[in-house]
């Protein structure tokens, strides 16, 4: 089963994406300047400016394409030299980039700009240390919807900056039928014939809390499920119970003392919330001087 990734509706290089990124900082911005910075009218609207930001902490950097926007938005003419890029891992007290234009744009930029890199890259980061963690192994680490509001689709892109896949990117995006849906539905196996018969072409997974309802499942022909909270022994005993049939999918209790275990019981992947709930906002600074 092909597993969705921001990339495939969004390709990096892509049109579509450069709108997306566009229109993502438009709303950002607007929501920081409403009609106006007030602080940035102290300075001269003609002065011209200098910038660098640097990294105070060690990190993968995620969302030069923000950056970028942020700060071509507000000056069209503002210049960006970058000195890494994007998915490098950088050190404590790298300079990531060198800005030079308006500075009252500069200055108005400044937070928006941060805000999409810091939390960007960790996401990015984090998901590194997971992909990392599994290293040797065919598992795959996923994503969640669990993500910042607003920032649905730049944290899904950041996870696969930091070598991760996307689980499903929205409700529009794939069927995947919970514990409430199976209890609407009345059964394992009227929810998934009721997904069947939708004939999407898109991906249908069914989430299973115990081997009774994977068997279940596996009889009313699922082809991906998800085994939600599932212990290490469950684990194990579902991967022999399904024989390959379908795409297993551990969740819950995952985090980076676990995830080495839980990938060797032989599932194919592992979604984890805390890649884009969980994080701690990478240390960066901007110092402006003027011209």
């Amino acid at each position: 089963m092909t597993i969705p990734l921001f990339t495939q509706q969004f390709p990096k290089d892509s049109a579509a994406f450069q709108q997306f990124v566009s229109t993502s900082v438009r709303h950002c911005l607007q929501e920081d300047m409403g009609n106006g910075d007030l602080t940035a009218e102290l300075i001269d609207a003609a002065k011209m400016a200098e910038a660098t930001i640097i990294a105070r902490e060690s990190a993968v950097i995620c969302g030069i394409d923000w950056v970028n926007a942020c700060f071509k938005q507000l000056d069209t003419h503002a210049q960006l030299v970058w000195h890494v890029a994007e998915g490098e891992t950088l050190l404590p007290n790298q300079t990531l980039c060198e800005i030079k234009g308006n500075a009252r744009a500069m200055l108005s930029a400044e937070r928006t700009a941060l805000n999409f890199l810091q939390t960007l890259s960790a996401t990015a980061t984090v998901t590194r240390q997971y992909v990392k963690a599994i290293e040797g192994l065919s598992t795959l680490i996923l994503d969640t919807r669990k993500t910042i509001p607003g920032l649905r689709l730049a944290q899904k892109y950041a996870v696969t900056v930091g070598g991760g896949y996307n689980q499903r990117l929205a409700l529009y995006d794939g069927i995947l039928i919970k514990e409430n849906h199976i209890m609407t539905a009345g059964s394992i196996h009227a929810a998934l014939d009721a997904a069947f018969k939708l004939n999407k072409t898109t991906s249908i997974q069914i989430e299973v809390e115990n081997i009774n309802q994977l068997k279940e499942a596996l009889a009313a022909g699922a082809k991906s499920i998800l085994l939600d909270n599932f212990n290490l022994d469950q684990l194990r005993e579902a991967v022999s119970e399904n024989q390959g049939r379908a795409i297993l999918e551990a969740s819950g209790n995952v985090n980076l003392l676990t995830i080495r275990a839980i990938a060797e019981t032989g599932v194919n992947r592992i979604s984890i919330g805390s890649l884009t709930k969980h994080i701690h906002a990478i240390d960066l600074s901007m110092r402006v001087k003027m011209n």
